[in-house]
């Protein structure tokens, strides 16, 4: 009985196997076999764009501020203005800007972004010197602790001799007075 339930399992699996590889690439293929194999038939259309070319905000400014630029925003020599979105009222207000506004708000934007790194690596500087603090107080407290056991062995190795000397002491006596030893 069980040689017979494990074949039936076994073409029970086959055949999930069939019907799932055929549930996966049937349908492309019945598409492909529908329009045939010629590749040559595109069936979207080139998107066709209305907007005019980007300005480049170099191109915008006059040649006085362009040194500024370099100098002082090199982030927004990548930055491009088009017609396109007009009707949107945000980007339309956004876009007329003066350009010395956007460098003075990219100036803000940086000295923002500054002041958090530098408040960023204070609270972790501040944190490495009280991990540090903490580490420095453990190491002290080992060196402590090791000083005390050095001298804890000291006393012992002083008591050791000390009875070394009073064992030979007496077993030095007990010869003298007929004790043979071991």
């Amino acid at each position: 009985m069980t040689r017979r339930s494990g074949s039936c399992f076994r073409w029970c699996l086959v055949v999930l196997a069939v019907i799932s590889a055929l549930c996966v690439s049937g349908p492309p293929l019945y598409w492909k076999l529908k329009r045939g194999f010629d590749s040559s038939s595109i069936s979207c259309t080139p998107c066709i764009c209305d907007c005019p070319p980007p300005l480049s905000l170099i191109k915008l400014a006059p040649a006085n501020e362009i040194k500024a630029l370099h100098a002082l925003a090199k982030g927004l020599v990548n930055l491009s203005v088009t017609d396109c979105g007009k009707d949107d009222p945000d980007l339309k207000e956004e876009m007329e800007k003066q350009f010395v506004d956007l460098l003075s708000e990219e100036l803000k934007l940086q000295k923002t972004v500054g002041e958090e790194h530098i408040r960023h690596m204070n609270i972790t500087f501040g944190e490495a010197r009280r991990v540090a603090s903490q580490y420095q107080k453990e190491a002290e407290k080992c060196n402590t602790a090791t000083e005390t056991c050095e001298q804890a062995r000291e006393q012992a190795e002083a008591l050791t001799r000390q009875e070394k000397k009073m064992t030979s002491l007496w077993e030095r006596r007990a010869r003298e007075l007929g004790w043979e030893g071991e």
